[in-house]
């Protein structure tokens, strides 16, 4: 099954390719969540072709109204058409195709294609994680100060960190910990369960690891299907990811 859910990703993203750079309809789902006709023609395929591969697991997609019929099986799709949407339509590289097959909270399988980097990542549960079919590896930092974070600009109380080159999405800031690029990755918001699932999967298996905001576990096909923030770290390093922004999480989280 891992290698026809990787060719079904592999034709999403070329689908999202062909428009790249192109003339098409955009409009805004709330203020500063942009979404494209794109987004919608790529979930579409998506829809039919994962639930003919597995019609007996539930479906969660950014969009796709949820059906809180999903809580009832035991597998799930969990799919993100275009993640990093923003960069999309900006013409910008940030941007991939991410499905997850959950089984009992935990993903199972996990791919993102971003054609226009060239990049397809691949990860099945305990069978390790692969960048265009070679595998990958966490890194081997043991120092936190000097750990590399996909950001546009540091904050200065973590001016000890170093700055590296930010995807606009989510899933493949999350890869390029599992690809050596990055250290860290964190964020401090309530982020959907569609925007990590494959990349949890693909940093696991590269030897990362990956929580919320609080350093807790993150369970899938929850009933909101939310998670507060989120750190993907090696695995030396994560502990004291959590303690840096933990004051902080716990600011944000009561508010």
């Amino acid at each position: 099954m891992i290698e026809r859910i990787s060719e079904i990703a592999r034709e999403a993203g070329q689908l999202a390719l062909d428009q790249f750079g192109g003339d098409f309809e955009r409009w805004e789902k709330r203020p500063g969540n942009p979404v494209c006709a794109v987004d919608l023609e790529v979930d579409a395929l998506l829809k039919r072709r994962l639930q003919a591969l597995d019609p007996d697991a539930g479906w969660l997609s950014e969009e796709t109204a949820d059906d809180a019929a999903r809580l009832g099986r035991s597998r799930l799709w969990v799919v993100d058409p275009i993640d990093g949407t923003r960069d999309y339509i900006r013409a910008r590289t940030g941007w991939a195709v991410s499905i997850a097959l959950v089984e009992a909270g935990r993903p199972l399988v996990g791919v993102l294609d971003a054609p226009a980097r060239g990049e397809h990542w691949l990860a099945e549960r305990g069978a390790g994680a692969t960048l265009n079919g070679a595998m990958v590896r966490v890194s081997d930092r043991r120092q936190f100060a000097g750990a590399r974070v996909p950001t546009d600009q540091l904050p200065k109380v973590d001016q000890d960190l170093v700055a590296v080159e930010k995807p606009n999405g989510i899933a493949l800031r999350m890869a390029m910990v599992a690809g050596d690029r990055a250290d860290l990755v964190a964020t401090l918001r309530w982020g959907h369960e569609w925007d990590i699932a494959a990349s949890t999967l693909i940093v696991e298996e590269a030897g990362g690891q990956v929580t919320d905001a609080f350093g807790r576990p993150i369970l899938f096909n929850t009933p909101t299907a939310q998670a507060f923030g989120m750190v993907a770290a090696t695995p030396a390093i994560h502990s004291a990811a959590v303690d840096r922004i933990r004051s902080r999480a716990e600011e944000l989280y009561t508010h």
